[in-house]
């Protein structure tokens, strides 16, 4: 059975890092603690930087339909489209067979799944990847980088990412953001961020056409290892998706809730 302290942490965790994330982005953005509501949401066109999570543990069908209409209704008043997170494992056992039903309903569609976890796993030792170089993120250009092998791996246009990112003194100063190079060339990137005593791993991604080369993880454990060593941590909390979930037991991570995304339906 899964742990649902950790399935909690990994709530918080994300309320806490994209407070940063989104108010680094647009210091008006609108950042609110509601009941059972976390609303994280910078109206960008970066769609991971507009989130609304849903916070209740143990929500029965009722509160759940009650919090994904109010949701769907937050959503619907922004202009940029985002994501509402639901962490599976805070819903109580009828609210979860019925989600997508409820979501629906909510005028809501299921977009893609993840998957929370954590672990008690730093230090990492400083990796070594016999393609790859690491450089970290500080000056514009490298965060534009950074942004695009955001974008080509999730499926948005260039200009999206680097809406999210560009001219970001967060993400070069008070980020741990690392890009993988090969033959100078950045292929694969990964960041760490300190929160409430623990890293959090955020927007870990791979160039579609280096895939399946063992560059995800690398660099995921580049940024870990700068991270715990510049800050003495030793826990670290990150959102897979499905294709990075594989991943990130081998380098000590342990799966708690599994997390739907859900848009906006047509």
């Amino acid at each position: 059975m899964r742990d649902l302290a950790e399935s909690v942490e990994s709530v918080e965790q994300l309320a806490t890092v994209w407070r940063a994330m989104v108010l680094d982005r647009d210091p008006d953005a609108d950042v609110r603690d509601l009941p059972g509501i976390a609303v994280r949401w910078a109206d960008c066109r970066f769609a991971f930087w507009n989130c609304v999570t849903l916070t209740d543990v143990g929500a029965d069908p009722g509160l759940l339909k009650q919090r994904l209409d109010e949701a769907a209704g937050i959503m619907r008043s922004k202009s940029h489209s985002g994501f509402l997170w639901v962490f599976e494992d805070l819903l109580d056992g009828p609210a979860r067979a019925a989600l997508d039903e409820s979501a629906g309903r909510a005028g809501l569609r299921y977009a893609f799944p993840g998957t929370g976890t954590a672990g008690d796993l730093l230090p990492v030792p400083d990796p070594v990847h016999p393609e790859l170089t690491f450089v970290r993120v500080r000056d514009d250009e490298l965060l534009h980088s950074y942004a695009d092998i955001n974008s080509r791996a999730y499926g948005f246009p260039l200009e999206d990412g680097r809406d999210g990112l560009a001219g970001s003194s967060l993400w070069k100063s008070g980020v741990f953001a690392y890009l993988g190079l090969r033959d100078g060339v950045p292929v694969t990137c990964a960041a760490t961020v300190e929160a409430d005593g623990r890293l959090f791993v955020v927007l870990v991604a791979t160039n579609p056409a280096w895939e399946r080369r063992g560059y995800g993880e690398a660099v995921t454990r580049k940024a870990l290892h700068e991270g715990a060593r510049a800050t003495g941590l030793t826990r670290a909390t990150l959102h897979a998706t499905a294709a990075g979930a594989p991943v990130y037991p081998r380098i000590g991570f342990r799966p708690n809730s599994p997390v739907r995304f859900y848009s906006l339906g047509d």
